[in-house]
């Protein structure tokens, strides 16, 4: 039989894992740039801490692949508070609570080498050509403007790189927030030490962009297929809406070889001001002997709305870390998840909403499919209602069909509530088909392998149809048929 666990909330001290040195012969000490300043600071105002050795190697290799030329000061500073980060993290393993089902090992044990260079032009004639939408192109990291189509935006809306800014006023706004004080796990870190560039979309106060952004993310180094190398990359993007601002962006991360090894590791950080809205449409299909590693990280002012649709179906290893906060009141966050896993495949997602004033309202939907008995998906889900979020109206389902034997999910969703006026629920469903849903088909002459497929396909589709884009929907469902088709075929059920 298939098997799941389900934890409604677990909360134990994580045990710290033991230091795994690194096999190079040669170890070169970290240059006297912003590393190891913030490292000597930090020692001087708290106890020492060990680095771990891999994790210090990692950071030696990123820093030594940066350009040598000056960054612009909000890369700096996020070089800066990143590698203080880093440098007293720990590489996590399977006996710390966040990464308890999941497994990076397997990164540990790799190749890793940054892709230090944009792409050269003949690399470039790969990439497809987007007309429908404004669109943003980002190959293995690095921002590419001749392949991007910035045309018709609107007044005022800033979309490229932090480099080309066209104001200091939004430069100072873009540099307050990357001095912000939020500091995510040590992929979160990685992503900031590494990043080469930092991609702005800025929306002016007041200003509705009426045609979506489209983020295309582009992998195309790696490791052939069966390689123990891993190119990784660190893009990163900020997103910044001021007050009554709209907007909606359509993330997608595709890769150049369907069997090329890599470590795509990015970073998008949302601000959204006062009274404005953010529809954001995240698709994941990258290719299944990578480890692609998320972090989306959201700031919400008083009365404003961000709206999440995700469909993750690539990667050896995908994982989705969200961390979203409400800063004022009446604020509205709506976050639906589809996973696919069709092979041996890890899909996770850790989610944390944290609501601190009255009236907000958030919901949150999370399916995934597991089709294949190697494969496996993980759901971390905080909500966390703090006291002065009074009145607060907040839902969480978790919904997990698992198709065949051996086959694993763990779910683990977590309500804290604090606040005593609100209106909050959480729920958790784990099972294969229903033989009655299946029943209902054949006693109106439906065969079973077309019950299945109707049923599967329509599981998912509750999430698919949110898709803001009509386009986009239309290209997702063929790609998930395209998927689950073999699996069915081959079904034991």
């Amino acid at each position: 039989m298939a098997t799941f666990t389900f934890t409604p909330h677990i909360g134990r001290l994580p045990t710290p894992p033991s230091p795994s040195f690194p096999t190079s012969s040669s170890k070169r000490k970290l240059k006297a740039n912003s590393v190891a300043t913030t490292t000597r600071a930090s020692l001087q105002t708290s106890p020492p801490t060990l680095s771990d050795p891999f994790v210090l190697q990692l950071a030696e290799t990123l820093e030594d692949s940066l350009p040598s030329s000056s960054s612009p000061f909000p890369l700096h500073k996020l070089r800066e508070s990143s590698s203080e980060s880093l440098l007293s993290t720990p590489w996590p393993s399977r006996r710390d609570e966040p990464f308890r089902f999941t497994d990076v090992s397997f990164i540990k044990q790799s190749q890793i080498h940054p892709i230090s260079n944009p792409p050269q032009s003949s690399e470039l004639s790969t990439i497809p050509l987007e007309n429908q939408f404004t669109n943003v192109v980002i190959v293995d990291g690095h921002f590419v403007k001749s392949v991007s189509n910035l045309t018709e935006l609107p007044n005022g809306v800033y979309v490229g790189s932090l480099i080309d800014l066209p104001s200091e006023s939004i430069a100072k706004r873009v540099s307050d927030f990357v001095d912000r004080k939020f500091v995510g796990d040590l992929f979160w870190a990685i992503n900031g030490v590494g990043a080469p560039d930092l991609t702005v979309v800025y929306v002016p106060a007041g200003c509705k962009v009426e045609n979506p952004i489209h983020l295309r993310y582009f992998s195309i180094h790696g490791g052939e297929e069966g390689s123990n190398e891993l190119a990784i990359s660190n893009p990163r993007v900020l997103v910044l809406v001021e007050n009554g601002g709209e907007i909606e962006i359509i993330e997608e991360f595709l890769s150049g070889d369907q069997g090329r090894s890599y470590w795509a590791n990015p970073v998008l950080d949302v601000v959204i001001g006062s009274k404005g809205r953010v529809k954001h449409s995240y698709i994941q299909n990258q290719s299944l002997n990578a480890a692609h590693i998320k972090w989306t990280s959201v700031q919400q002012e008083s009365t404003s709305a961000y709206e999440l649709v995700e469909i993750s179906t690539g990667g050896r290893l995908s994982r989705h870390n969200i961390h979203i906060q409400q800063l004022g009141p009446e604020t509205t966050t709506e976050l639906s998840t589809l996973h696919l896993s069709v092979g041996n495949q890890t899909q996770d997602l850790h989610s944390s909403l944290v609501l601190d004033h009255p009236r907000g309202y958030s919901r949150q939907l999370h399916k995934c499919i597991v089709a294949n008995p190697q494969g496996q998906a993980v759901f971390d889900g905080n909500v966390k209602v703090n006291r002065y979020a009074q009145q607060t109206d907040a839902g969480q389902l978790t919904r997990s069909l698992l198709l065949e034997p051996r086959a694993t999910v763990n779910v683990k969703p977590n309500l804290q509530i604090i606040a005593d006026d609100v209106k909050c629920s959480h729920g958790a469903a784990i099972s294969d088909l229903e033989e009655t849903q299946l029943f209902y088909f054949q006693a109106r002459g439906i065969d079973l392998k077309t019950a299945r497929k109707a049923l599967i396909f329509s599981f998912g589709s509750e999430v698919i149809e949110r898709l803001p884009s009509s386009s986009v929907r239309k290209r997702v469902e063929h790609h998930i048929k395209e998927l689950l088709n073999p699996t069915l075929e081959t079904s034991q059920h």
